[in-house]
């Protein structure tokens, strides 16, 4: 089993960007703490992170035939790109949702999430363990089918 994870804009920053919010955990410790439980539950974990909308989507529909899920942080996305929200819904592959604030508790543009209705769920709001806790639950739904 394959399961693509997707980092959206800024999250390259992480551990120095406003680690009051989004923790001190640099993307290489967060994807390294994937690859690690990915093996401990028997499935391969790439990553991919960009800053760019349309790399996201081509990432994406790269995954059609390559993975059987998809765990992906829009970031500042989820809050605006259509064309994340269609690509996941076209490629029809599981897909989990995760950010490692929480953005219903915080400024009113971030409580609408566009991306949120192509995933199966959406963690939110439990920093770096979002991401564990998002592709346990992934794997979990992929091998009851």
């Amino acid at each position: 089993m394959r399961i693509l994870v997707l980092h959206g804009p800024n999250l390259n920053l992480l551990g120095s960007r406003e680690p009051e919010i989004y923790g001190s955990a640099t993307l290489a410790e967060i994807d390294a703490a994937l690859t690690t439980r990915g093996q401990a539950l028997g499935v391969e974990v790439a990553t991919v992170q960009s800053n760019s909308e349309g790399a996201l989507v081509d990432a994406i529909q790269g995954a059609q035939g390559s993975a059987d899920g998809i765990v992906i942080n829009p970031a500042g996305y989820s809050h605006t790109s259509v064309a994340i929200r269609d690509a996941l819904v076209a490629v029809g592959l599981p897909a989990v949702e995760v950010h490692l604030s929480n953005p219903a508790a915080r400024e009113e543009f971030r409580h609408v999430d566009l991306v949120a209705g192509a995933c199966l769920g959406t963690v939110t709001g439990f920093g770096r363990d979002g991401y564990l806790i998002a592709l346990e639950q992934l794997v979990a739904r992929l091998r009851a089918r």
